[in-house]
């Protein structure tokens, strides 16, 4: 309160035309971005500050919007609730969307959350070389902000293709409003960002675990190159990041994953979102969105081993389809790590057993409570872009040496595509097993262009036959389900209210 009248007084004496110098004079007692920017640890503690939203994001809006709005999970209708909830009309690709905007609740969340991280990194950037400290320092906390912006802006340009381009902190409601920049011009920041974090960053054997390194910037760089298939720019960063960066596959596909407080950014984490199970705020529990439901304690405890489990009814419900359960070949390791099932006593479907996805079913403690981490980038997906670089430079026995390094591991046989069109498919079908369940699908259907070519049909087989897709006994798809295959989602509606821009 004594914040706002300060700034009242502020505003009313400058309307009156005085320009006594102590009108530039911040208030002691206050804090802001004039009195905490004056040490090192003031900016170490700003760029920790810019890592928080990811916790939300990958804990919420991401899976439903990245996965879920794909055909590697599903969303299981539970007709005991009423209202049609906001992640079932992204599960069926049935978005109410007009004049370009969108009420979504999903949608509104990534969107800002992802601007938090924007504005943190802006503020740290904006003021870091006008302080004096260690060199090293601050090119490692210049590359973390500048790494958070760019991935931010990556999400944001594939979510919705074009955004306010925010690259200064916001200091007045005339600052907000921001045209949208374009699709081209938001990949050219990205790149530039990107480019520089990874000339800034420590690479991961002197890096702190769970911050951003060399070789990720590096494979951010290259997510970019692959999205505007610039083949070539990907192969070298890639060759890159295999030859120097240290990182190699964990022996079992099971330990590429965290468990809630053990194999932290282990040998093959590129970058991970940092959870820590406990009462400090740090926790996940996005399992708990994931398990089909109505499911009792009983039925619980033994995917969580809490020693407090209580029973779960939520409807936000992330359910591998009968499709990516299929993908899997006979004999790959992965489908198991991937699908776990269990049987609901109260579920109103004919068929009361549900799969559900079980890496991210780590034993814990307390209900509700989690603290595994969420893997953004593995150096799994760096083999699979350096393979589908190759590829595409007509290299196909090349791409395969990398493809097959993945296969290995999963227990399976080399690849047998030779051409440059089945290698082509043999690598997009692999990023589908190995990277399944991590927010990936949706982004690789728009990048190469497949979306109506797998989303269509997969929706006719819903409405063909939705018992084998969770409905209870005697429902169906609604009518509008799989009728807006857009390549992006419309802008925040709450958004568009507070600019004239969109």
């Amino acid at each position: 309160m004594k914040a706002k009248y300060i700034t009242a007084w502020l505003l009313a004496m400058s309307l009156t035309g005085c320009q006594e110098n102590f009108l530039t004079v911040v208030p002691e007692t206050q804090l802001s971005s004039a009195t905490f920017f004056v040490t090192e640890s003031d900016f170490q503690q700003a760029v920790n500050g810019a890592y928080v939203p990811l916790r939300s994001i990958y804990n919420g809006p991401a899976w439903v919007l990245e996965e879920m709005h794909s055909d590697n999970s599903y969303y299981a209708r539970n007709t005991l609730y009423g209202a049609v909830d906001a992640t079932e009309n992204v599960a069926n690709f049935a978005v109410p969307t007009a004049n370009g905007v969108t009420a979504n609740g999903n949608v509104l969340n990534q969107y800002r959350l992802n601007y938090q991280i924007i504005a943190r990194a802006n503020q740290v950037l904006s003021s870091i070389d006008a302080v004096e400290f260690s060199a090293d320092s601050k090119n490692n906390l210049k590359g973390q902000a500048l790494f958070l912006r760019a991935l931010a802006y990556f999400d944001l340009v594939r979510l919705f293709g074009k955004v306010p381009l925010h690259l200064e902190p916001v200091k007045g409601r005339e600052d907000a409003a921001l045209p949208l920049s374009t699709t081209e011009q938001l990949y050219a920041q990205i790149e530039k960002d990107a480019l520089e974090a990874s000339k800034l960053l420590l690479n991961k054997a002197k890096q702190e675990p769970g911050r951003a390194t060399s070789g990720a910037a590096k494979t951010l760089l290259a997510n970019l190159y692959l999205t505007q298939k610039k083949w070539a720019q990907v192969q070298a960063l890639m060759e890159d990041v295999v030859k120097n960066d240290g990182y190699s596959l964990m022996p079992d596909y099971d330990n590429a994953f965290s468990f809630t407080a053990t194999n932290k950014n282990n040998a093959e984490s590129v970058f991970e979102v940092q959870y820590r199970e406990g009462s400090d705020g740090y926790n996940g529990g996005v399992i708990y969105s994931f398990i089909p439901s109505p499911i009792t304690i009983e039925e619980l405890k033994p995917i969580t081993g809490t020693t407090n489990t209580q029973p779960t009814s939520q409807e936000s419900n992330n359910i591998p389809t009968p499709d990516i359960i299929a993908a899997f070949e006979t004999g790959d390791k992965r489908k198991d790590v991937n699908i776990g099932y269990v049987t609901l006593s109260g579920s109103l479907a004919e068929n009361k057993t549900y799969p559900y996805i079980k890496k991210y079913a780590r034993i814990h403690t307390q209900h509700g409570n989690t603290g595994q981490n969420w893997p953004v980038y593995r150096y799994a997906e760096v083999l699979l872009f350096l393979a589908e670089s190759l590829n595409e430079q007509n290299k196909p026995a090349e791409a395969a040496t990398y493809l097959n390094q993945v296969r290995a591991r999963a227990g399976l046989s080399a690849t047998t595509a030779s051409s440059q069109a089945t290698m082509r498919e043999a690598i997009f079908k692999e990023r589908r097993v190995e990277l399944a369940f991590e927010n990936k699908r949706w982004f690789d259907l728009t990048r190469t262009g497949r979306v109506k070519e797998i989303i269509e049909p997969y929706g006719a087989r819903i409405k063909a036959n939705p018992a084998a897709y969770y409905f209870p006994k005697g429902s169906a798809a609604p009518s509008n389900a799989f009728t807006i295959l857009d390549d992006y989602y419309g802008l925040p509606a709450d958004e568009a209210a507070l600019t004239p821009h969109f």
